[in-house]
């Protein structure tokens, strides 16, 4: 060996590889399936971590009590684009104005979880296991996987810096596909003293290095990224990573992505360059549209969805903000979808119709996703990936 490596080293390493590192806005989990027939769509969970305002980015320009809640945060009439008279879209989203007319981008509002919460960490736990009252604890990423089965050296990824989230839990950890090594070598030295210190180990032990070793063997060789059509952000690279590896023929079944900074108690801002909720939805939609372009005709097999914790609750506070509410909006693209329309059961912003002060979710998040993994990614029954859950029959998207 080129490198003095030692057993505990390596074991250190290896329990890094799977448990995922902390901290940063974004990190990917990316899954893939070992049986070469699986024929539905690479699902792309984005998860907007904070407490997205979807009552600003979709929003409501036929509710007047949105105007009379949000007197200063408002999107004004004359400033949405795609408006149909009922929804527009924030100007920010210009970059996916195309999308959008294309028929490949949709949004559903008025969206929630069963038991709501306005704490960050029970709200989003609850939304990555999506099973409430049950005892189980896997992620629903997971479960997914196991009802496609799904497997395989890369079977979940965490890419990025983010601590990897429990909608798919376990798996390797790599900041970047070019920078995935084992930590302090270079990939060659340590993978052998894998496989050499690790050939007799028991199973128990010897698992964490045998996935990283062909974890390891899976990223060798894959073609370069896509240059100069992404943002220089965090979320623009993982985006980029996510579709070399679809574009690439891996076997890409899964990928979940985590963006932060969406909790706006502050400066949410009016709709011009410069304010937070402007400049966030310009790197998302920059983001989106540029993973779009990227993929092109690849897109037909891909269906991308949005999700975040909870809402903003529909009165802006004194900060030109709003603080942690409950129903909210989803964006989703895809060859399959049914785009170009906000779809919702609105239950509209009249004080008698909220719900504590909050847009009241009249859909289950699970329904919507539920409708995409059975239409686009081929499950039967939900039963195993979400619990006493029915699919949702908006429509939304084209079953393959």
């Amino acid at each position: 060996m080129t490198e003095n490596i030692s057993r505990r080293r390596l074991l250190g390493t290896c329990a890094a590889i799977g448990a995922g590192v902390a901290a940063s806005t974004v990190s990917t989990q990316l899954a893939y399936a070992a049986d070469p027939a699986y024929a539905g769509d690479t699902l792309v969970l984005l998860s907007l971590r904070g407490g997205f305002d979807g009552l600003s980015a979709i929003v409501p320009i036929g509710d007047p009590d949105y105007y009379r809640a949000r007197p200063s945060i408002g999107v004004p009439k004359s400033q949405v684009i795609a408006g149909d008279g009922t929804f527009g879209l924030h100007p920010a989203l210009a970059p996916l104005l195309g999308l959008w007319k294309g028929g490949q981008l949709a949004a559903v509002h008025a969206v929630g979880q069963p038991n709501p919460t306005r704490s960050h960490f029970a709200a989003m736990e609850a939304m990555e296991n999506a099973a409430p009252g049950t005892s189980i604890r896997s992620g629903w990423l997971d479960r997914m996987l196991g009802s496609s089965g799904s497997h395989g050296p890369l079977a979940g990824v965490s890419l990025g810096h983010a601590m990897p989230a429990r909608v798919l839990g376990s798996g390797v950890s790599m900041e970047s596909i070019d920078s995935f090594e084992l930590a302090g070598a270079s990939k060659k030295p340590i993978a052998a003293a894998l496989r050499a210190m690790y050939a007799d180990a028991p199973p128990l032990l010897a698992g964490p290095a045998q996935a990283a070793d062909r974890a390891l063997a899976a990223t060798a060789g894959l073609p370069a990224a896509a240059k100069g059509t992404y943002p220089a952000t965090d979320l623009g690279a993982a985006l980029r990573d996510v579709a070399r590896l679809i574009k690439a023929k891996a076997g890409l079944v899964t990928a979940a992505v985590d963006c932060g900074d969406w909790d706006m108690h502050d400066s949410l801002g009016n709709a011009v360059k410069g304010q937070r909720m402007y400049d966030n939805l310009t790197d998302l939609s920059l983001a989106l549209a540029a993973f779009a372009a990227d993929l092109g005709a690849t897109m037909k097999n891909v269906t991308l969805v949005t999700v975040s914790e909870f809402g903003r609750r529909v009165g802006e506070n004194a900060s030109h903000g709003a603080d942690h509410g409950h129903g909210n909006a989803m964006l989703v693209l895809g060859g399959g979808v049914r785009g170009g329309k906000v779809y919702t059961k609105w239950p509209t912003l009249a004080p008698g119709a909220l719900s504590d002060g909050d847009l009241a979710a009249t859909s289950d998040y699970r329904s919507v996703i539920g409708e995409i993994l059975q239409k686009r990614c081929g499950l039967g029954s939900l039963s195993g990936v979400f619990p006493s859950v029915s699919p949702s029959s908006f429509g939304l998207v084209t079953a393959r």
